[in-house]
């Protein structure tokens, strides 16, 4: 499909788990790629050709024909600008919405006439348009809506997994009118193989990406809810599911902790447009609550478990093995392992956190947890399996154990070891 001259040179504001594969294809694409991000380690560490984050290989950092910067002279001369900056939570459950409009703030002095903005973050219906329209023509002088052009793709992105990379899940494309859409889709098309499905309107587009892992979590959460009812009565939750499995439209979800960027954050952002619009939600919130839950209850269970063979709960060492949000991945954000190790410590647990794909320096630096590199064998009273990477399923249930004393508690949380591997699983 033909696309403008003028769109070749794109900026993509921030270059995390979305932005920097995103900025990448394009530049596969021989788009004029300036990829930018306020971290200048980030910066620095894709000069040097390697991703921080892992999830990138370095021949494609490296060999790619991108330009990394933290200086926003650079982004002079785009005229299509990619929001894809993280969308957080504050402490109340509410949007924080202060990463967007930095990205709007910063690249608004740049903006010239025609100039086209496509947020790809996770956002409630309305922002693209009464959010950043705004920010951007108060910062340049431009009209929104006719001077800039505004557009919305929801990122996709799934950390840690290979096979549903940004070019082979179908993308949501949205915009304020045919002509930018169109656009928009010159743009997307060479770089997404599995196709594109043009929205009605940026609203929409923002509400699909919303409900999408507001969908998720719902369904997590009634799993969980069953596993809290099942342990009372004395009950295997993950047997309970494959003997439910067995109907075929039973869907396949399974307990666990609730946490990253995505399923236990998007849905604040629209149980908080639904309240602005005079609705309580109350289903999604219940989930929201059960999820939250998980992590302390993962905890009192262990306790609960520990007493039971006369372990000393106050002064024992418990070991979690992971500490990321989920396997095979670097990605700690808003992880629910951490309030597994703050329910513990409140017990007066001694925790040492071990996750390959974190490092002890960082889990000590940035998470204010005691992370070690090697788990010494034989001293712990328990050991928690949190996250199921690849390394721990390779070492297997015998080599866990090993890491506790004798009679110590193995507390396999996703049940990778099947339910004779393990002492407890939810």
């Amino acid at each position: 499909m033909p696309r403008p001259a003028s769109d070749n040179r794109i900026a993509v504001l921030g270059l995390g788990y979305v932005g920097l594969p995103l900025a990448l294809a394009l530049a596969r694409n021989e788009f004029d790629v300036v990829g930018f991000d306020t971290c200048t380690a980030t910066v620095g560490a894709l000069r040097k050709g390697y991703d921080p984050n892992g999830e990138v290989s370095d021949d494609a950092v490296g060999g790619s024909t991108a330009t990394y910067t933290y200086d926003a002279a650079d982004l002079k001369g785009c005229s299509v600008f990619i929001i894809a900056v993280p969308t957080p939570i504050t402490d109340a459950k509410a949007p924080d919405l202060n990463p967007i409009l930095n990205a709007c703030a910063t690249i608004a002095p740049y903006l010239t006439d025609g100039a086209m903005v496509i947020l790809e973050s996770t956002v409630y219906p309305g922002v693209t348009e009464e959010v950043c329209g705004p920010a951007l023509a108060a910062g340049s002088g431009l009209e929104a809506g006719r001077q800039i052009k505004l557009a919305y793709s929801p990122e996709r992105v799934n950390p840690g997994d290979a096979e549903h990379s940004m070019e082979n899940v179908v993308k949501i494309i949205a915009a304020q009118d045919a002509e930018t859409l169109t656009r928009v889709e010159a743009i997307y098309a060479p770089v997404v193989k599995a196709g594109l499905h043009r929205a009605s309107s940026i609203a929409t587009a923002e509400a699909a990406k919303v409900i999408e892992n507001t969908q998720r979590d719902l369904n997590i959460a009634l799993v969980n809810e069953f596993s809290l009812i099942f342990s009372r009565l004395g009950l295997d939750t993950l047997e309970v599911l494959e003997a439910a499995g067995t109907k075929w439209n039973f869907l396949p979800f399974r307990p666990g902790l609730v946490g990253g960027h995505c399923i236990g954050v998007d849905p604040y952002y629209l149980t908080y447009r639904a309240e602005q619009m005079g609705y309580h939600p109350q289903v999604i919130l219940a989930g929201r609550r059960i999820n939250d839950q998980m992590g302390a209850h993962v905890a009192q269970t262990l306790v609960k478990a520990m007493l039971g063979r006369d372990i000393g709960v106050r002064g024992a060492r418990v070991l979690i093995m992971g500490y990321t949000f989920k396997e095979n991945c670097a990605d700690t954000r808003n992880t629910k392992v951490a309030d597994i190790a703050s329910e513990l410590a409140a017990y007066s647990v001694s925790v040492d956190v071990h996750d390959p794909w974190v490092g002890a320096v960082k889990l000590q630096s940035e998470h204010r947890v005691n992370g070690i590199e090697a788990p010494e064998a034989g001293v712990y009273d328990a050991v928690i399996v949190a996250v199921g990477h690849a390394e721990f399923v390779e070492l297997g249930s015998d080599a866990l154990r090993n890491l506790g004393k004798p009679g110590a508690v193995l507390f396999d949380i996703k049940g990778i070891f099947g339910k004779s591997g393990s002492d407890l699983r939810l």
